[in-house]
């Protein structure tokens, strides 16, 4: 089964194949063009119950979508009455609702006791996509030239992984490779993953089920998509290497293309990872992966100012953390300058966790841009990502021990400084009794 469609210039084709062991196919997708709704699901479950699960899940998901369509209008449109996080709430609520759905009928059904499903759906509305996920299928994104996975694989390997419990070259041979640790329906509700970032023309997706990520490295996606015209190629493509390689489970592949029909995917490439890697060079963010620095960027605003715009006030409470995207700031205490910064170089990191007042005014040298992350939305992810808040908290506690080291240094050779007074000024009394 497969479809393609070129409106809103998002391209797509979907394919699944039963594999070479199993006997039949537990695996759904659902390709909803109106919506640009794209999901997989891939069931479990013994008398075909998993693909029960996979079908509720889908289903479930573009039902709820669907009715809330107004939203997802609001939202394009640009309308204050729908937010990212309404998007966000709308794709948790469609989650729950498929899981509670499939725990209901497994209760009824004796045989179809414990079924569940992986569920992974990517849902594009303009210039921005927005991801539900559920289990160890998977989303991937292809874009200029890099690979990137932006979903986590809720699978025990992965959790022995992340622990330093098993190598990552040792995943493929493990006992417990097909174990996942969060799947819908199991249990009456279930945590699912969400995200939003932003989507560039030329964005190629590939959502997947294990029966193809368990044959596929990151590094073999780019070469077989780079230069494929005809989309209907590429699932076929890839669900062929997965049954050469064994095909030991369902295989199920959907490849989106954000079609770049005015040529601005290099331009507006070079932009992102300009964001990206002077967020990378920061201290607090130096541990994080891409897929995190993706989530910090998606919370970041561009400030502009002009030649001598005051940005920051002395004794003002603070709230944001800046870094100079372009531009010349300066730091300064009344009329005295401190130290003046320029692309790359941030100021203001200690308001992300206190409240203290500003210690020194900053303004602008020359006419300047920033990124702004404001507190709020800065606790807001940490909040949701227990992982990525360990890592800017070791990071944080680094910062703060470097400046404390620099601060003892310098107290330091301070205080060597007076003893060295002290004694010159000893000697010199001692020489003046003499005298």
């Amino acid at each position: 089964m497969a479809q393609t469609h070129a409106g809103d210039n998002v391209h797509f084709w979907a394919a699944t194949d039963v594999g070479r062991v199993r006997d039949h196919n537990e695996d759904n997708f659902l390709v909803d063009k109106g919506l640009n709704l794209f999901v997989v699901a891939d069931g479990m479950g013994g008398h075909a119950a998993g693909e029960v699960a996979s079908s509720i899940a889908v289903n479930q998901m573009r039902d709820v979508v669907r009715q809330n369509k107004d939203l997802l209008d609001s939202y394009k449109e640009g309308s204050q009455i729908a937010s990212t996080r309404d998007v966000l709430s709308l794709l948790e609520h469609a989650v729950q609702k498929a899981c509670a759905e499939i725990h209901e009928l497994a209760e009824k059904e004796t045989e179809k006791r414990g079924m569940g499903t992986t569920l992974s759906g990517l849902l594009i509305i303009g210039n921005k996509g927005f991801i539900a996920h559920v289990g160890d299928s998977r989303i991937y994104l292809l874009r200029g030239g890099r690979v990137v996975q932006l979903t986590e694989d809720h699978s025990l390997v992965n959790e022995l992984i992340k622990r330093g419990k098993l190598a990552a070259s040792e995943a493929e041979n493990s006992p417990y490779k097909n174990a996942v640790t969060r799947a819908v329906g199991v249990y009456e509700s279930v945590e699912a993953d969400t995200m939003d970032f932003d989507v560039l023309p030329g964005d190629l997706f590939l959502l997947a089920s294990d029966g193809l990520t368990g044959y596929l490295k990151n590094e073999e996606i780019e070469p077989a998509v780079e230069g494929v015209d005809d989309l209907k190629e590429i699932p076929a493509a890839f669900i062929d290497m997965a049954n050469e390689r064994g095909g030991k489970d369902n295989i199920t592949a959907i490849v989106v293309r954000l079609v770049d029909a005015e040529g601005k995917a290099s331009e507006l490439n070079k932009e992102i990872e300009l964001k990206i890697e002077t967020i990378r060079r920061m201290p607090i963010f130096k541990f994080l992966t891409y897929n995190e620095l993706v989530m910090i960027m998606n919370i970041t605003t561009v400030k502009d100012v002009g030649p001598n715009e005051k940005i920051i006030s002395e004794g003002d409470e603070g709230e944001d953390l800046f870094i100079v995207l372009k531009g010349n700031v300066k730091v300064h205490k009344g009329e005295t300058e401190i130290v003046a910064l320029r692309d790359g170089d941030h100021f203001g990191e200690m308001a992300l966790i206190d409240k203290a007042p500003r210690s020194a005014s900053v303004t602008a040298i020359t006419g300047s841009k920033l990124l702004q992350i404001g507190r709020t939305n800065f606790f807001e992810i940490i909040r949701k990502k227990p992982r990525l808040a360990t890592k800017l908290l070791w990071s944080f506690l680094q910062v703060i021990s470097d400046r404390l080291r620099t601060t003892n240094q310098e107290l330091s050779g301070r205080a060597d400084t007076i003893v060295d007074l002290t004694e010159e000024l000893f000697e010199i009394e001692v020489n003046v009794d003499d005298d």
